[in-house]
């Protein structure tokens, strides 16, 4: 039976929730779990969370623990991956260090400066699991949980060979919201998803060949609907289409919603995870502490109930049975979406059975979603060809286009916020080893300094001529 290997089990979310799906799947029973985690602090309350979970369900399943990753991945079917390398302490640098900055951040888990740092701590992790299951099971399928999803799986796109994909929950838990805006069952919707990981657009919304666009668009006019997602009824609005992340998510990958009080006060203003400053990193410092303090899983019920929305037990299950399931997952863009960069990861819809997993050609986006999303790429792109060069000057460079960080910082600025960020994570970032940023000197301009001629531009000289003679 299936062999899976759980890197990062520790997550008590996603380690809870995905062994739950696995165990309730009857066409993965008899399969091998091995949980693993740097550290028996939370390994062991997993490992022995879902041994109960077995047992009172009576299921068939062999489960293991360990902190050896090579002794988890060795001859495993699928590696699900759910790491946080360097855990709470450096996600509060991601966010605490750009909000002294003027960077006002609700999840930073994705893009801007706590996104970026993200991808730079879980590159190199990534690429060592790709390494070691090259050798020691280079059949498997790669699972990616790990935001930045998109730089993550950028990085994993590099690697030659590799089966993997990244798999979020943000189109399924959309299409509820959808669901209930339209009064459409959501087994009742046909549509099409794509764009890039937390901004993939719904091109096509329909139920019995009807467009629900209307509908939707009819809704979101009325207080009482656009009021829980101010953000993404704005981008619906403005821009013609859908999208799926949520206001607090979207507010930080665009210039428009959080950089300055007036604006976080209009747009951002629902409760945490609507937009409230430092939503996500609060949230996950306070279950960090109540794991400190008192085990939550043994609070937890074992008795299995229906699968969650996530994805992977269902694509493990057509992997192994050949029972066809499709899904949106993230992957490398080998002309998936055309008006996007080849090579970067694109988020589209994909099939999975017995022969793998099949990716869907979308085509062409609408150009001004291709626009919007390519605002993030452009971003993506440059961290992880930082991360590969182990360059703090593209970091820089990197979080200079940012969007939001952009429209709230100077150049000056971002340097010496990178700077900080870079050398309080330095124990998390192996690539940077060695290497600084450069110390750009200070340009001090004396009071009443002549300027250096230069030679007059061709079209101020020609503009300059027909002022003179419209004055004779």
């Amino acid at each position: 039976m299936a062999k899976i290997a759980m890197i990062g089990a520790g997550s008590l979310i996603f380690g809870k929730t995905l062994m739950a799906d696995f165990l309730a799947t009857p066409a993965l029973a008899g399969s091998e779990y091995r949980l693993m985690a740097l550290t028996h602090r939370r390994l062991d309350k997993m490992f022995g969370f879902v041994k109960r979970m077995v047992e009172d369900n009576g299921v068939k399943a062999t489960v293991k623990a360990t902190t050896d990753r090579k002794e988890a991945l060795a001859g495993a079917d699928y590696v699900v991956v759910m790491i946080q390398v360097g855990g709470v302490e450096t996600f509060q640098q991601d966010y605490e260090i750009p909000l002294k900055y003027g960077v006002d951040q609700c999840i930073g888990d994705t893009l801007g400066p706590g996104g970026v740092f993200r991808a730079l701590r879980h590159i190199p992790a990534l690429l060592e699991i790709a390494e070691d299951m090259k050798k020691l099971c280079p059949e498997a399928v790669l699972f990616n949980y790990a935001n930045p999803m998109a730089m993550c799986c950028w990085a994993l796109g590099r690697v030659p060979n590799l089966k993997f994909v990244g798999l979020c929950h943000g189109v399924q838990t959309t299409l509820d919201l959808i669901a209930s805006y339209t009064g459409v069952k959501k087994e009742e919707i046909n549509y099409l998803a794509a764009g890039i990981n937390h901004m993939a657009w719904f091109l096509k919304l329909e139920k019995d060949g009807q467009d629900l666009y209307p509908i939707l668009r009819k809704n979101f006019e009325k207080p009482e609907y656009y009021i829980n997602e101010k953000v993404r009824g704005e981008v619906f609005r403005h821009f013609g289409y859908f999208m799926t992340e949520s206001t607090g998510h979207l507010s930080e990958y665009l210039p428009y919603f959080r950089k300055n009080k007036k604006a976080l006060d209009l747009y951002c203003d629902e409760p945490a995870f609507g937009g409230e400053s430092g939503a996500y990193y609060k949230y996950c410092r306070r279950l960090d502490e109540k794991f400190k303090k008192t085990d939550p899983l043994s609070f937890e019920t074992t008795k299995l109930g229906p699968r969650s929305a996530e994805y992977c037990s269902h694509i493990i299950e057509a992997l192994e049975t050949g029972k066809v399931f499709r899904f949106n997952g993230n992957v490398r863009n080998d002309g998936y979406i055309t008006n996007l960069p080849s090579g970067c990861c694109v988020e589209v819809p994909i099939y999975a059975d017995r022969t793998g997993l099949h990716p869907v050609v979308v085509g062409n986006l609408p150009v001004q979603c291709a626009a919007l999303n390519l605002t993030n790429v452009i971003v993506q792109g440059l961290a992880v060809e930082a991360s590969f060069l182990g360059d703090p000057e593209l970091v820089m460079q990197a979080i200079a286009l940012d969007p939001l960080t952009s429209a709230v910082l100077t150049l000056k600025e971002i340097r010496e916020m990178t700077e900080e960020m870079l050398e309080a994570q330095r124990d998390y970032l192996p690539q940077f080893k060695g290497k600084k940023m450069r110390q750009l000197p200070t340009i001090n301009i004396p009071q009443g300094i002549k300027r250096q001629p230069v030679p007059l531009d061709p079209a101020l000289a020609i503009a300059n001529r027909f002022l003179k003679l419209a004055q004779l």
